[in-house]
Parts: C-alpha cells; structure tokens; sequence
C-alpha cells in the first residue's frame, strides 16, 4: 500500500477537523480524495507530507510511519499545493535543478533528472523562460514537474485543476492519468467531475469525516452517491 491511515485524527484546539480516518491507497492507482471546502481534505494532506503532526492515530506512507520516520518518509512524496508556487525570477529549467539539490541530488543526477521531467511534462518550448511568464497551465506543470525530479513513488495534488481554463483542465487530467502505475496519486478536489474522469477510486470527506471509499468503475453516477452520503 502507499497509503495507510488508521484512527487518523486532527484536532485543532476544540476543533475536530480529521475524526478517526482509516484509508489505505494502492500503489500505482488514482485516488480521488472529494469534500466541500473545510471538509477536511487539506488537514489530511498536509498530515501527509509532513506540515502537521496528527492528534492521534497512525500514518504509514510505502511503509514508512510518518511521524516516527518522518525524513525518510517525506522523501518518499512530491506535493504540489493548490497555489502551484514557483519562484516566478528563475527560468523552468534553472527552478527544476534547484528543487532536485533541495531534494539532495548533485552533478550530472540533477541534470538527467531535469531532462526527464522536462520531457515528461512537456516542457520544453519554455524551459529556459522566467517562471512569472508563463500560463497558469505551464506553472501547474512546472508545478508536477518540481514534485517529480526526485521521482517519488507518491504524488500529492491538492486542487490540481484550480484555476485553469477548459483546455488546460483537459491536458493536465491527461498528464495525471499517466503518470499512474509508476506513480500513485493522491488527488484532492471538491469538484465531482475531475474526480470522475481522473480518479480509479474516490472517498468522500464531509466533515472530517471518511463517509465512503468506491471505485469509479463501480460508480455511475458519482452525484448520486455523493449526495447519498451529505
């Protein structure tokens, strides 16, 4: 499994914003992770990749417990937040090479790392142009291609299709279904229709709570069950 939570829970002050989440995520699939606003999707990423520590319960990422290991642990995730930051002075290329030395890589490993996911995010026709001129979708995929130079085994992308336009929704939908099987991906939405036409399985959070886990095949109409589960 890439993902183990068992009894996770948040609690921030009298707030109970993740109540006794149990979840595991296969390696390789799409994991669609659906709620409104608040719903508690973000508290459980940022558990995830290490921001927060949880209240209680335990978290084991590809076998690694996320508390107790967690260097080894936050090695093992890239995570693109909702916001898609990059520093908007460097160029793609120089902006990649530097997050692969933030994530310990050096010489010739920093450049054949680059080189990949230039090529695998389609990169190349900016990626020797200032971050700060490009598209929204060119930042989400240098975004992607940030958390993917160290090539981790998890990928985590909280909101990815915030902000774009209809095409952009379409190219970075189809740039997430391949990264499965050498990936597993972590996707957090309140929109339902990216979750159905990205995700092999999704689970809904309403109120911090795991209301139900479906894969998509065996879920026709994703509205009806979210609405069945509110």
């Amino acid at each position: 499994m890439a993902v183990v939570a068992r009894g996770v829970s948040k609690r921030y002050g009298a707030t109970l914003a993740l109540d006794s989440l149990d979840l595991e995520i296969r390696s390789g699939e799409i994991f669609g992770l659906l709620g409104p606003n608040g719903s508690g999707k973000t508290t459980f990423i940022r558990l995830l990749s290490g921001y927060l520590l949880p209240t209680g319960g335990g978290l084991e990422i590809c076998g690694c417990d996320a508390v107790g290991q967690s260097r080894e642990a936050r090695r093992l995730i890239g995570y693109v937040p909702e916001a898609a930051p990059v520093y908007g002075y460097m160029r793609v290329r120089e902006f990649l090479a530097f997050m692969a030395q933030l994530r310990g890589m050096s010489g010739r490993a920093v450049a054949e790392a680059v080189d990949r996911v230039i090529a695998a995010l389609a990169l190349d026709a900016v990626a020797d142009r200032p971050a700060r001129t490009l598209s929204r979708g060119y930042r989400q995929r240098t975004a992607i291609a940030q958390a993917l130079v160290h090539d981790p085994p998890l990928l985590i992308l909280d909101e990815p299709a915030n902000g774009l336009d209809p095409r952009q929704i379409i190219e970075v939908r189809a740039l997430i279904r391949g990264l499965a099987g050498r990936h597993t991906v972590l996707m957090s939405s309140h929109v339902l229709g990216e979750v159905a036409r990205t995700a092999d399985r999704v689970g809904v959070l309403l109120d911090g709570r795991l209301r139900g886990v479906r894969a998509m095949a065996d879920t026709p109409d994703l509205e009806a069950w979210f609405l069945s589960l509110a």
